[in-house]
């Protein structure tokens, strides 16, 4: 959308000029059933700097009535352009501004999103704000160092509910009047309008009382458990006041499970938003309610690190993210009576996975990254920000210590609590009570793009004794088109030697700690100890780095890789063995072979679940084409053995259907769903309730097995949005040239399908055994996607630039056509980089099958 966009200088230029002390936000949500737009009235006091000074105020609207400059109306005809309103000829001092406008309701889960639930026909409503979006419901100076108190009054229909940052008053005439804010940023406001269900208890503890509030539509009231939420919520409140030394800085905590919403969850100061999937509507396995728990206390730690203190521009979004990830993984390993002690090991097998996989993308960087405007932080939340900037600040804890990290960051909280800040202040507190110089750490981790290899250097005499051991690091060169040089890093690593026991368990013998540097780090303390049957580095994933086995450890591994007794260094193997996979080191049919062998004895059904999403990922992508069809025939028929095999009723049970649903494929395996489907058959404990009924469903929709009439009388069974949803996805699965046609046509050439229903059909779209149907999609996306990215939403075209991209054509035609659409299109900064993301992965795929076929 032309014009929304803001550089950082034009932020600074703003902040050194403005002062806001105040917004009061009048919005009239009165025809919010019907839709369409409606009315808001903004008053914004704030100081200028300087007399006659000019600036402007962000607002997205259809239109503009209004705009009262220190009670001079101005020409809105002549201000009002590009989403910002010019203000022109500022008092030095005091100054206000009210503007009155129509705003839109949204169905892209950006702004306020307006969503209409088939279950009571009732519409639903919630903000969502981050990055630039309050400028879409009301006049802000839309940057995070800007802060100021809000002050909301909503009118809404009889029976609806509304939240707010502010506690809940009593409506008069349907109309809520909040108290003012504490000093916030705009992106942190929230206002979440229904006739939402609600539960409320409060946090009590020596003397402090804070109200929590859990919301959802009416529609999943039957499957909301607040209990549990409530106890993950208390557990993060002590573990993070203790920790913080800083008391709940808000007057209230609720949390709100939303529709259609794009993220998993929203820090909003008091309010957070949280997509509504995690109320769960059927049985999950215990993963799924620790993810939900990793991401009620990230949002619960951004109370502190982000609304309470706040960075001062989004080249510390990584901060403020990855400080939130990884407090919030320690607390769930951490806290007293945590359900989820293991948590680093989920951590090392999904968020760092994630990290690893973005870091040798061509659009790599530092972690803290240059944000030139706003259209590099859209496309900035990624595994660098979330997963690798958690994974550097878990290894500076191991650096500075835990104790002396807490005492920092409450220096820090202390100093500058509802202000703005930059690293450096956070850095300067942890430098006082380390007494630590990291500014060279700081630059080596934070300034530099890239990940590193390290691997173990180890000589032995003729009886097994270690004679020499060394690291050995190296700092592979960045890939083609990225920016930066390649680094060597300081690591602070733990070295585990492993044996196996009498019983064939690989149990720790012994574990060093140290720091590596350089490009070989000598290990003295490991001269003269028997050689283990497994050396692993950077045991208990103190550090981030990629980490290769020598060649009697990979050996032992390949053989005994569920034998470790504890989950972590299960976990490290099989994230070496995933890496070595995607760099055409390990090839597909071997990675099949070593998860096939070790899967049936790996406890963790986090890490169960992630080597089942892997391993299908390496069939489709990385196993040579000629080869294909057998290793999923190896793996289909795997998984239902498995299937037959798992406990009765036992989360693993449930893994292996969903694994088996993935990839059935022959008549006799898709018979068997449809029996598990009608109810002809059954697996004693396995409970083919909605959501797995719908896995079924769409892999026989996919395979032909199912047309439009059983997929519509599924809806009918599941009438909901969800429902919806996985209709949609079923519909556009279908192997047929009409239903792809369908598809894209309502997805590419039209704009009315909401963000979650838009996400269904691409993801209906993309089936990895339809290429030669969605072969000629490829032109197709090409001369469409940057009108779809020039004339949608951000998030919606977003959807479409990475979820259409030709990623299963692997073939050096796909690579010559993204280049030469590169070339000639022109797209600006952050659609390039999405496309060329994209492209990478087709690169590496086809790296990765030649790896593979040459094994065979």
């Amino acid at each position: 959308m032309p014009g929304t966009n803001l550089t950082r200088e034009e932020a600074q230029q703003r902040a050194r000029l403005l002062t806001v002390d105040s917004y009061e936000i009048d919005l009239d949500l009165s025809g919010a059933q019907e839709g369409g737009t409606y009315r808001s009235e903004t008053t914004v006091r704030f100081a200028s700097a300087e007399a006659d000074a000019a600036t402007f105020i962000d607002l997205v609207a259809p239109a503009v009535h209004d705009v009262v400059l220190n009670g001079k109306s101005l020409d809105v005809a002549a201000v009002f352009r590009d989403s910002r309103i010019a203000l022109k000829h500022l008092r030095q001092g005091d100054n206000e501004l009210k503007v009155v406008a129509d705003c839109s309701y949204t169905n892209t889960g950006e702004g306020l999103h307006r969503f209409v639930d088939p279950v009571d026909e009732q519409a639903y409503l919630y903000t969502q704000f981050e990055v630039p979006d309050a400028r879409r419901v009301f006049a802000s100076f839309e940057q995070p160092d800007l802060k100021a108190t809000f002050t909301f009054t909503v009118k809404a229909p009889e029976g609806w509910t509304v939240i707010s940052n502010s506690p809940t008053p009593e409506p008069r005439d349907n109309v809520w009047r909040f108290e003012p804010t504490p000093r916030i940023s705009t992106y942190v406001t929230a206002l979440i309008v229904g006739p939402y269900h609600s539960v409320h208890s409060s946090y009590e503890k020596d003397g402090q009382s804070v109200p929590l509030g859990i919301y959802c539509r009416p529609s999943l009231a039957e499957f909301l458990d607040a209990d549990a939420i409530f106890d993950v919520t208390r557990q993060g409140f002590d573990w993070f006041q203790e920790k913080f030394d800083y008391a709940y800085p808000f007057a209230k905590y609720d949390q709100l499970f939303v529709p259609e919403f794009n993220a998993g969850a929203m820090e909003n100061a008091g309010a957070v938003t949280i997509r509504d999937q995690y109320v769960f509507r059927s049985k999950v396995t215990d993963a799924a309610y620790q993810v939900r728990a990793e991401t009620i206390l990230h949002e619960l730690a951004h109370m502190w690190f982000g609304d309470l203190v706040t960075m001062e521009w989004w080249n510390d979004l990584w901060l403020n993210e990855s400080f939130a990830t990884y407090t919030s993984i320690a607390c769930q390993a951490y806290a007293p009576g945590s359900k989820w002690p293991h948590s680093w090991t989920t951590f090392a097998n999904s968020m760092k996975t994630w990290a690893y996989r973005q870091d040798q993308l061509p659009s790599t960087h530092p972690i803290m990254a240059e944000i030139r405007d706003l259209d590099d932080v859209l496309v900035n939340f990624d595994g660098i920000t979330y997963a690798k900037g958690a994974s550097v600040l878990k290894q500076l804890v191991a650096y500075v210590g835990m104790d002396e990290f807490f005492r920092g960051v409450q220096a820090y909280f202390k100093a500058h609590a509802f202000g703005n800040t930059r690293l450096s202040d956070l850095l300067g507190a942890l430098e006082e009570t380390s007494g630590r110089d990291l500014k060279t750490w700081s630059k080596a981790w934070l300034e530099t793009a890239g990940i590193n290899i390290l691997r173990p250097e180890i000589a032995t005499d003729g009886s097994g004794v270690i004679t020499g051991f060394a690291v050995k690091q190296e700092a592979p060169a960045l890939p083609a088109g990225a920016k930066g040089e390649p680094v060597l890093r300081p690591h602070r690593i733990a070295i585990g030697l492993y044996d196996l026991d009498g019983a064939g368990k690989l149990v720790r013998r012994e574990r060093v700690e140290l720091d590596v540097d350089g490009e070989l780090t000598e290990v003295p303390e490991l001269v003269g100890r028997t050689r283990p049957a497994v050396v692993l580095l950077n045991d208990d994933d103190l550090s981030y780095a990629k980490v290769r086995l020598d060649e009697e450890s990979l050996r032992t591994v390949t053989q005994h890789l569920g034998d470790f007794t504890e989950s972590l260094p299960r976990a490290l193997c099989w994230a070496s063995a995933w890496d070595m996979t995607r760099d055409g080191e390990l090839a597909t049919r071997d990675y099949l072979a070593l998860v096939l062998s070790g899967i049936g004895k790996e406890s963790d059904i986090g890490v169960v679940q992630s080597l089942h999403r892997q391993v299908k990922l390496a069939l489709d992508l990385y196993a040579a084409p000629a080869w294909r069809e057998a290793g999923l025939t190896q793996w289909t028929d795997a998984t239902l053995a498995h299937l037959r095999a798992a406990e009765p009723g036992s989360d693993h049970q449930l893994a292996w259907a969903r694994a088996f649903a993935a990839t059935a494929r022959t008549p006799q395996q898709l018979d068997l769903l449809q029996a598990l489907l009608d109810g002809t058959e059954t697996i004693e404990g396995l409970a083919v309730d909605t959501e797995l009924r719908w896995a079924f469903v769409e892999r026989l929709a996919a395979t032909g097995v199912l047309d439009e009439d059983d997929i519509a009388g599924e809806y009918e069974r599941d009438k909901t949005a969800a429902g919806e949803r996985h209709a949609a996805t079923a519909r556009a699965a279908r192997p047929t040239q009409e239903a792809k046609a369908d598809a894209w046509a309502s997805v590419v050439e039209s704009d009315k399908l909401p963000n979650a229903v838009q996400e269904s059909v691409i993801a209906g779209f993309v089936q990895t055994d339809q290429r030669e149907l969605l072969a000629p999609y490829a032109e197709k996306y090409f001369a469409a996607v940057k009108g779809v990215w020039e004339s949608r939403s951000h998030e919606m075209a977003q959807q479409v630039a990475v979820g259409l991209y030709p990623s299963l054509l692997v073939s050096r035609e796909t690579l010559d056509a993204t280049d030469a659409w590169l070339a000639s299109a022109d797209p600006n900064a952050a659609l390039r980089r999405l496309v060329s993301e994209s492209r990478a992965g087709v690169e590496r795929a086809l790296k990765a099958q030649a790896a593979d076929a040459a094994a065979g």
